[in-house]
């Protein structure tokens, strides 16, 4: 899991394991934000299987799936999102890219 800390608020990864949500945990995350449709990849890991985990853990778990460029409706659910927690969140898709564009257009 290669993580890239944009500032102290989100960061963003590639795809996440059930098996590392308790090191998110441990690591401060509060949320975790999937900007990964299901099914996307073979043996990805669904969305449901992650919020799961999550739960145990104690962090909040959000999916907006995005397929290329976020649209509107899309970075206002994110926005929600992200008011809604308190604490760092950690956004992933496939690679991180997603996940950080949602981010950027939440500042725009």
């Amino acid at each position: 899991m290669s993580i890239k800390k944009i500032d102290d608020r989100f960061a963003a990864s590639g795809q996440i394991r059930p098996e590392d949500i308790e090191q998110l945990a441990r690591d401060g995350y509060a949320a975790i934000i999937c900007a990964r449709p299901d099914d996307e990849d073979a043996g990805q890991p669904a969305f449901a299987e992650i919020a799961s985990e999550a739960e145990k853990h104690g962090l909040k778990a959000v999916h907006i799936p995005v397929s290329g460029t976020p649209s509107p409706e899309q970075v206002s659910q994110f926005k929600a999102a992200m008011a809604a927690i308190e604490g760092p969140v950690l956004g992933y898709c496939r690679a991180g890219g997603r996940a950080a564009s949602l981010y950027s257009a939440m500042e725009q």
